[in-house]
Order: C-alpha cells, then sequence, then structure tokens
C-alpha cells in the first residue's frame, strides 16, 4: 500500500499535471483532494494537449481510476464539458470517474458574487469562477451538496433560504437580477441525471482501497503559498491545497500517507496579486515569461515571473512534510546566461528566521541572492542527468543543497515523455 501526496510546492502553476499523469502509470487511483474548475492542469502527450480542470490527472492512464473528493468543489458546467472534452479526444470515462456524494455544488449565484466582488477596489485576483463563495456557503453551512440533489423537495428548501439572501445581495449591492429558483432546480436535477452513474461513496472506496494495498495518488490543485491557512493571506485560495488537505479532501486517515512529493517550478511564478519577493519586473522576467508560455491556463492572465525563493520553498517543505521534488520547466532557464537563487529574506538589514505571515512584511523583504552560470543551451529531450550541461547539473544539486531535500524527479519540455527520474 502508499498513499503519495503530490501538491504544489509555490504560487500554483509548478506542472503538477504533468507530474500526477507520468506517475499514474503505476497508479492505481489518483484522486483529486481540493479546489474547483479555478485549476487548471495541462498535460502534453506527443503533439495533444489536455487541459483538465477538475477531473484527476491519472484520467489519460487507462488503467487508472480517478476520484474526485469531498473537499472539492464541483461547478457542473464546467465538469460536463470537461467529460465531453475528453470522451471527444477519445479518453475512456465510464466506469473509471468517481464522484463523491459529499463534494458541494457551485451555483450560478456563486459565480455571479465572485465576478461583482472582483470587479470592487481592494480585489485579490480569483478566477471568478465561484469557488470563494461556494467554500463560504458550504463554512457557513448552508452549502448544496451533490447528494442534496436526490431530493427535489431539500434542494428546493436549501435553495429557496440561500437565495432570498442571495437576491438582495445581487440587487443591491451589485445591480445584478434577482435568479429564478425554479429554472435552477431544473437546471440541476438534469445535471444529477447525468452525473448519477459517477456518484459514489468515494471515502469508502479509497478506504477500502488502502486496506486492500492499492496505490493512490493523491493530486492538490493551486499550491501550499496559496493555502488559505498556510499561505500568504488573504492572496491565496479558498481551500486547504497543502498536504493535510488531503485527508480532509478525500476521508482518508494520515497514517495512510507513505510520501508527500512536492512540485517545484525551477523559478518563481504567481498570478494575480499579492506579495512576490523574487518578481522580475524587467527584461528577464519578461524573457522567463515568453520561453515558459506563462499565461495562466484558467485565467489566461500573464503570470509574474522571478527567480527561485528559497525561504518559501523551505517553508513549504516544513508544511507539507514533503520528502522529495519534482523540478519542472528546467529547461525555460536555458535561455540565461547567468541564474539567481533567493537564499534568504532580510528586513531591515537583519535575516528573518521563518517565512512571513504579513504580507506586508513580506512585500517588503529584500532577498539576499546567490548567482550561477546559466547553460545557455536547449535540455529539451535529454532523459538522465548524466546527459545535462554541467551548469544545469549544479543548479539541481545547488537546490538540493539549500532545501536539504532530494530532486527525484527533472522535468525538460512541456511532453511527459521528457522527464527522468534521477537513479
Amino acid at each position: 500500500m502508499s498513499v503519495t501526496v503530490i501538491v504544489g510546492s509555490q504560487w500554483g502553476d509548478e506542472g503538477k499535471g504533468k507530474i500526477v499523469d507520468l506517475l499514474s502509470e503505476n497508479a492505481d487511483i489518483v484522486a483529486r483532494y481540493q479546489g474547483g474548475a479555478n485549476a487548471g492542469h495541462t498535460i502534453v502527450h506527443g503533439t495533444t494537449k489536455y487541459i483538465l480542470h477538475l477531473i484527476p490527472s491519472g484520467i489519460l492512464n487507462p488503467v487508472s481510476q480517478c476520484v474526485i473528493g469531498n473537499g472539492v468543489v464541483i461547478d457542473p458546467v464546467a465538469l460536463m464539458e470537461e467529460i465531453q472534452m475528453l470522451e471527444g479526444m477519445g479518453v475512456s470515462i465510464t466506469g473509471r470517474l468517481h464522484i463523491s456524494h459529499r463534494a458541494h455544488l457551485i451555483m450560478p449565484y456563486h459565480k455571479m458574487l465572485d465576478q461583482a466582488r472582483e470587479k470592487q477596489a481592494g480585489s485579490i485576483g480569483t478566477t471568478g469562477r465561484g469557488i470563494g463563495p461556494a467554500y463560504i456557503d458550504k463554512a457557513s453551512r448552508r452549502g448544496i451538496r451533490i447528494v442534496d440533489l436526490l431530493d427535489r423537495d431539500v434542494m428546493a428548501e436549501k435553495l429557496r433560504a440561500n437565495l432570498e439572501e442571495t437576491n438582495q445581495v445581487l440587487k443591491a449591492l451589485y445591480g445584478e437580477v434577482p435568479l429564478d429558483i425554479d429554472s435552477i432546480i431544473d437546471e440541476y436535477q438534469l445535471f444529477d441525471t447525468r452525473i448519477d452513474p459517477y456518484i459514489t461513496d468515494t471515502t469508502a472506496l479509497l478506504n477500502n482501497a488502502i486496506k486492500q494495498g492499492k496505490t493512490i495518488l493523491a493530486e492538490g490543485a493551486q499550491g501550499a503559498l496559496l493555502d488559505m491557512d498556510h499561505g500568504t493571506y488573504p492572496f491565496v485560495t479558498s481551500s486547504n491545497p497543502t498536504s493535510g488537505g488531503a485527508c480532509t479532501g478525500l476521508g482518508i486517515p494520515p497514517t495512510s500517507i507513505t510520501s508527500v512529493l512536492g512540485v517545484v517550478k525551477a523559478y518563481s511564478t504567481r498570478v494575480g496579486n499579492g506579495p512576490f519577493p523574487t518578481e522580475l519586473s524587467d527584461a528577464t522576467g519578461d524573457l522567463i515569461r515568453d520561453e515558459g508560455h506563462e499565461v495562466g491556463t484558467t485565467t489566461g492572465r500573464d503570470r509574474r515571473c522571478g527567480w527561485l525563493d528559497i525561504p518559501a520553498l523551505r517553508y513549504s517543505i516544513m508544511v507539507n512534510g514533503i520528502s522529495e521534488i519534482a523540478l519542472t520547466k528546467l529547461d525555460v532557464l536555458g535561455v540565461l546566461d547567468e541564474l539567481r537563487i533567493c537564499t534568504a529574506y532580510l528586513l531591515d538589514g537583519k535575516s528573518l528566521k521563518h517565512f512571513p505571515a504579513d504580507p506586508r512584511t513580506l512585500e517588503r523583504v529584500e532577498c539576499a541572492y546567490i548567482t550561477l552560470r546559466g547553460w545557455n543551451s536547449s535540455i529539451e529531450g535529454i532523459a538522465s542527468f548524466a546527459e545535462l550541461p554541467e551548469e544545469a547539473r549544479a543548479y539541481i544539486v545547488k537546490v538540493e543543497e539549500l532545501l536539504e531535500t532530494s530532486v527525484t524527479w527533472v522535468s525538460t519540455s512541456p511532453s511527459r515523455a521528457d522527464t527522468f527520474r534521477r537513479s
């Protein structure tokens, strides 16, 4: 039995989808444990690109079962579009996708509230897909779960109570037209008939699989530094992408987790607002963005780019219990003659011992850097550590030394084929 949690170690967009897809070749089950359609995992097989938002990245392995856990908030429209997209590309879904009956639903008013609030001053740069408002309703104990679809009267009662307040807010604060309860019920009842074959008690399914000695990958979305509790609050997502979220988001015990793999991009990126100590607002940042195609899969927004941030990664390793690292997008750095790595934060001339909890403090820190030689060449398709240029090997070794954690996987292009395990 093995349960490996795969987490993004930075601010998301580290390439988790590719790593999960690759490791799913030896996995019985791949289970997504939090977030919603605000995530975007891109997987490249040959010349074919798959973009997934809700369905686990193991779906491309025909023998893996895929689970959407109770910690995920589900947008019915996005889910059905994704299922249809995959089936249209020849990917088998039937009998392989299992959706928790405890998962909460994103309702039309969640999206309206999210988008309206993002237009207000002081926005944090959300995707506007209703994720935050859905989690707010969940925490307020007024959320609507998939299990509620089974009884029209129960769903109508919950919707009526929610819409009475929500319609007032939409009209008074944002000037939106009130929503009609009956049309929403009809829409979601139709959705229920379409997803009924996938609805499962996924908690029981996963715990039975653990007892049977199965191999499970728990897939997180976003990144640890966007975690609701441990990230750069309030510039965070609405859930817990950290490894602890796998237990609550799937209903599996902490004692079942055997390892945590942290996916680390060879440099840093961030989408939306929030502190970013190593950000490069210059030609080098633009070059990294262009070479790395750093545009949000979900939002279409340009990602902010910067040097690798060791203090942030040390914090992430500590919080997640990361035991090994998959280093992605190393190839992007091949366009640079010189590379820098932030090794410490300085505040008012003094070195900080801990990652700041206050975003205003994080915005004020100065970075202490070391400089390494770049390799200034393409490494695409290289299949072993020994074949890498000396400077690329030195970069990996330095990252290991600074983080005191082994880099066991290295990615040298977007293609799943261009990823190797260090022996």
